[in-house]
């Protein structure tokens, strides 16, 4: 149940719906307060007001409306939000903004390599990733691996280096934040927290990002072997937090074959866009393992209504210190690029545009 509050509400007018429904409840579960956008509200689990509590409650001043949402999630649900939240990254730095999901239909390309390597490798990535038509420098400064004895990454000096490529180029920068300890100092450079695929389910390190000051943009990536609701009540945690500038990350998911990397969900497309309004960002690389399929997913990825991409690119991708087999080249990302936006066109229906 979400409890929209009414924006002329006084001060006293919130405390007495707070002490209201302290004795409507049918149970202990909290009421969690945060705020979508413009909006303050209040979320409660469905079962702990009953039909006649909500009545009374429907007719309290401070009250604007009741939302009652089935799912498990419910500030993320398409039930609360019928329209595609819209994300700015990079408005609030030296770079150009960029808009994810809402009413536009140009899908976002993030791409850059899979690890920060030196100044000379990110700045030059960097400069062919705008070149060739990406929006989005991502870069990883802190590595989960699997192994302990593979690159970790080289930590704040790659942060440093991610914000100097930005500065050259104008282009927001995305990585990864693997820990609570972290998130103040990759706040402090990034554009976009990315929660990877490992991390989905630290609880803690969502609530945090989602509590902190910066608001910034978060990709939460699917776990391995997580099922659509867990990664939704993932984002739920994020969104009841504070934060509600979350876009959603499949990035394949665990599978018995050994022919790929993993999985491929592109089903979670359409289905994220009837369950969800938040936007839904494909990540071929991991989820193929192999840098020969990532131009067709990327293709498939887009067709089936993704709101953008996230690749790993290299000048030299055999050359690629951390997983180099599934990192493509920034002339690769060119045609990637292209075709994406024609593809948009085309399920606009607009006539196709000379994009190259």
């Amino acid at each position: 149940m979400i409890i929209t509050i009414n924006s002329q509400a006084s001060s006293q007018d919130r405390a007495q719906l707070m002490s209201l429904l302290n004795r409507l409840a049918d149970s202990m579960l909290p009421a969690v307060c945060t705020s979508m956008g413009s909006r303050e509200v209040l979320v409660i689990e469905n079962k702990a007001i009953d039909p006649e509590a909500q009545q009374i409650l429907l007719q309290h001043p401070a009250v604007e409306k009741l939302t009652p949402v089935k799912t498990p999630y419910q500030l993320v649900s398409r039930t609360f939000q019928q329209e595609t939240s819209s994300i700015t990254i990079g408005n609030s730095r030296s770079s150009t903004p960029v808009t994810v999901g809402g009413t536009t239909s140009v899908p976002v390309i993030m791409a850059g390599p899979c690890s920060v390597e030196n100044r000379e490798q990110i700045l030059r990535i960097a400069r062919e990733v705008k070149e060739a038509g990406g929006q989005v420098l991502r870069g990883g400064a802190f590595k989960p691996r699997t192994s302990p004895y593979q690159f970790q990454g080289l930590g704040v000096e790659g942060l440093r280096l991610l914000a100097e490529a930005r500065e050259e180029t104008g282009l927001p920068v995305i990585t990864e934040v693997m820990d609570i300890a972290m998130l103040d100092t990759v706040a402090e450079y990034t554009d976009v927290l990315q929660i990877g695929a490992r991390n989905m389910q630290n609880y803690a390190l969502l609530q945090a990002v989602g509590r902190h000051s910066k608001k910034l943009p978060v990709l939460l990536k699917r776990g391995l072997s997580a099922t659509i609701e867990e990664w939704l009540l993932a984002a739920e945690y994020i969104v009841a937090s504070g934060n509600p500038n979350v876009m959603l990350c499949e990035r394949g998911i665990r599978s018995y074959d050994t022919q790929t990397r993993n999985v491929l969900d592109l089903t979670c497309v359409p289905l994220l866009q009837e369950l969800t309004h938040l936007p839904v960002i494909i990540d071929p690389s991991h989820a193929t393992g192999k840098r020969e399929l990532v131009p067709a997913m990327s293709r498939a990825s887009i067709a089936a209504g993704a709101h953008g991409l996230i690749i790993e690119t290299h000048y030299d991708p055999a050359k690629a210190i951390s997983d180099a087999r599934q990192t493509i080249s920034t002339e690769q990302l060119r045609q990637i690029s292209r075709e994406a936006r024609e593809l948009a066109h085309i399920l606009r229906g607009d006539a196709v545009l000379d994009v190259a």
